[in-house]
């Protein structure tokens, strides 16, 4: 959905990538600008949270492959001369008078079919193309183009960057408007990178409001499909011995695992501690991985080479050898 931002911002510029860039490019340069000016990293920075709503309008149009190619449309149209409609010098189009307007007698001209046929429909429908209906061209010419119109509830698209913990447990968060307005979202527990969210009514003038979801990668946690990954460290002696190691989860709960003698390396599973999903939630897998001590005193150090003679040192790498062959 077209807004009036559309021919008066350049969005390319905005995320500094070329007209011609590809999606790869474009999704890098919004994550590098989006984890610089988040709100959440710049709190109370008035500044900084105008430029994330202008890098967020941004990204939505020109990620969207359809959106993408009407603003490039309306763009080069601008171009030409959209400016004329300002009341500023010829527009260059058949039945234009000398200060920008279109006269009702200039060559059968109706701003509705011009407008409609710039933007997919008519402009003097209910749908609102690139902010202009007839309506707003009321004034000029001489005599117009109709009564006014009351503006028609429109679709806004937006984002937001959540952590993988919100993705797991849900979470409530402020999101922008394209005018600067913002509004509370509600993010579904399970919710996946890119998934977007429709807010009904929170919108531009009453219409509905989508929102598209990043995820932030975690330090600690990872996702395959619906499954939460954790590599936890554990001792040489609860990896030789086995043990009950106790792990945390995003939602700051924990969850104990048997780990079985010599386990290491094979993961433990806790059925249905993933993340949430309507065919049925994920599990937590549980990676062990041996923690060795770094200083061993002398008497450590004898203790230890004794225990190497008296074990048998097998090549562990053999299989692997014979495999890669």
């Amino acid at each position: 959905m077209a807004s009036e931002n559309w021919i008066t911002d350049d969005f390319y510029k905005t995320l500094g990538v070329s007209e011609d860039a590809s999606e790869s490019d474009i999704k890098k340069a919004y994550r590098k600008l989006s984890r610089k000016y988040h709100p959440d990293l710049n709190p109370g920075d008035a500044a900084a949270e105008k430029k994330f709503k202008e890098i967020s309008e941004a990204y939505d149009v020109l990620s969207d492959k359809k959106q993408r190619e009407e603003y490039d449309q309306i763009r080069r149209y601008g171009a030409a001369g959209m400016g004329g409609f300002g009341g500023g010098g010829y527009t260059g189009y058949p039945g234009a008078d000398a200060f920008g307007g279109f006269s009702n007698g200039g060559a059968g001209i109706n701003i509705d079919d011009l407008l409609g046929g710039l933007f997919g429909g008519s402009a003097g429908g209910s749908r609102r193309s690139a902010g202009f209906t007839s309506a707003d061209f009321g004034g000029m010419g001489g005599g117009g183009f109709g009564g006014a119109q009351h503006a028609a509830p429109e679709e806004s698209t937006t984002s937001t960057r959540i952590s993988l913990a919100q993705a797991y447990t849900g979470a409530t968060v402020t999101v922008f408007l394209p005018d600067g307005s913002h509004t509370e979202a509600r993010i579904p527990a399970g919710i996946k990178d890119g998934q977007k969210v429709r807010l009904r009514g929170k919108g531009l003038r009453g219409g509905d409001l989508k929102v598209t979801v990043r995820v932030s990668e975690d330090s600690v946690y990872s996702r395959e499909g619906n499954n939460l990954i954790l590599r936890a460290p554990v001792t040489l002696a609860e990896a030789v011995d086995g043990a009950v190691i106790e792990v945390p989860l995003p939602d700051a709960s924990t969850v104990k695992l048997r780990l079985a003698p010599g386990q290491v390396g094979r993961r433990l599973r806790a059925k249905g501690r993933g993340f949430k999903a309507k065919g049925g939630d994920g599990d937590l897998l549980v990676i062990p991985e041996i923690v060795l001590p770094t200083e061993l005193s002398a008497e450590a150090q004898e203790a230890f080479d004794k225990f190497v003679k008296l074990v048998p040192q097998e090549d562990p790498r053999k299989d692997l050898l014979k495999k890669a062959k």
